[in-house]
């Protein structure tokens, strides 16, 4: 009798509120999953061209920066220093070039932006950075880029500033892979390791595009 009542109840079962169940516990599990391991993404420049196209859509590993620290090479979505909201604004590192450059900025600009950015890290903590002709020049030693778009001093901003600077400790120096047309710790400074958000594991879309870094 009680399997009877048991078949008779599932029969009884509304499809619509199974439907709305499955849907919400999916959306929970969605929203869960990006608040706690991965967050997806909108290419909003081409400061990352040509490994990121406007548009393009990527994904970030958010858990891994509490068990890991971001390597040079890596590509990192975080929430740059203030003066990155207004590029107008005075800034750190702003070459003169022609007349010789300034040093880029051993310090971030004060405060943290509200705004996410996503750049390439090119120095962590004790680094001693040079930029020369938008190449970085890492403790003594240009690093590999060609991934990179050039830098023109013709057309660009920030190809070269004189000197050296040294990363202080528990911050990345981040640059934009298009050297000429990025706004970046050239100009506002190195981002501390805590306004990281997490680092790029890969791309969606589009589908052409589709793949891990």
């Amino acid at each position: 009798m009680a399997r009877a009542d048991a078949r008779s109840a599932e029969k009884k079962r509304n499809p619509v509120v199974e439907i709305v169940t499955i849907v919400v516990a999916a959306l929970l599990i969605a929203f869960v999953v990006q608040l706690l391991l991965v967050k997806t993404y909108r290419i909003p420049s081409g400061s990352m061209e040509p490994t990121l196209d406007i548009g393009q859509r990527v994904l970030v590993n958010r858990i891994g920066m509490r068990f890991d620290d971001p390597s040079v090479g890596d590509i990192v979505v975080f929430h740059p220093p203030a003066g990155a909201d207004d590029p107008s604004a005075p800034q750190c590192g702003v070459p003169t070039e022609g007349l010789g450059s300034s040093r880029a900025c051993s310090t971030p600009t004060s405060g943290k932006s509200d705004q996410t950015f996503i750049k390439r890290v090119v120095g962590v903590g004790g680094d001693r950075i040079q930029i020369q002709d938008g190449h970085v020049i890492r403790n003594g030693r240009r690093e590999p880029d060609d991934f990179i778009n050039a830098c023109d001093p013709a057309v660009g901003q920030g190809c070269t500033f004189h000197g050296t600077i040294t990363v202080p400790d528990g911050s990345y120096f981040m640059m934009g892979d298009n050297r000429g047309e990025s706004a970046d710790s050239r100009f506002w400074g190195p981002v501390p390791k805590d306004w990281i958000i997490g680092t790029m594991i890969g791309t969606y879309w589009p589908p052409k595009r589709i793949g891990l870094t």
